[in-house]
């Protein structure tokens, strides 16, 4: 289905971004358009971008005229409003199992190492690319200790994060484990993390989702 009036603005190797593109390949949803900002030139950080969404990050969706940010939002309005299928539970005990996991990715991992955050500690405090590496993988593990933790017990009931049923908690960690082995973490404590990343991304709807 298109979303008329909908401008997506998406960059590759954003999880943020990617967490999106996967509800919206779930969804089966296509933005009427698909605006690139690249990271990689400071697109996000030029007027022309910013005069669209003033926080200068992605993903973003422009509609109605307006501008909305934060991918956890973008992703739990369109549930609300294309609720199949559904990637936070009915069930307000299973939703607050999901968002646990999901806020523990998008909340305590991520924002630590989003781009802007490592080009400060590089630039403005001059840490050494060792130090950079060493900082990546430390917020990396810590936030995975608590994921395995929260992951684990539901192995036996199912392929994904929370057992049998797919949430906004796996379009999340898929992401993080991407982001994870482009800097090297060693992933071998994490056993039930690997099993669920592997099991979604042998699905179309991430596959197709993941940066080129």
């Amino acid at each position: 289905m298109k979303l008329n009036d909908l401008t997506f603005y998406d960059y590759f190797r954003s999880s943020a971004s990617y967490r999106v593109r996967i509800a919206l390949n779930l969804k089966g949803l296509q933005p009427e358009t698909v605006e690139i900002v690249d990271l990689r030139t400071g697109a996000q950080s030029q007027s022309l971008y910013k005069s669209v969404e003033p926080s200068g990050l992605v993903p973003s969706f422009t509609f109605g005229g307006k501008t909305f940010g934060q991918s956890l939002a973008l992703i739990e309005w369109l549930d609300a409003m294309y609720p199949s299928p559904r990637l936070i539970p009915a069930d307000p005990l299973a939703a607050l199992g999901v968002r646990e996991v999901a806020h523990t990715i998008a909340c305590d991992i991520h924002p630590l190492n989003n781009l802007r955050i490592l080009k400060y500690i590089t630039n403005t405090l001059g840490a050494s690319a060792d130090a950079k590496q060493e900082w990546y993988r430390h917020w990396i593990c810590a936030g995975f200790d608590t994921l395995e933790a929260l992951i684990a017990p539901h192995r036996n009931n199912g392929p994904f994060c929370l057992g049998a049923d797919l949430s906004l908690a796996d379009t999340c960690l898929v992401p993080q484990v991407y982001n994870a082995r482009r800097f090297d973490v060693d992933l071998s404590p994490y056993p039930a993390i690997c099993a669920v990343n592997a099991h979604c991304t042998s699905l179309p709807a991430f596959a197709n989702a993941a940066p080129e």
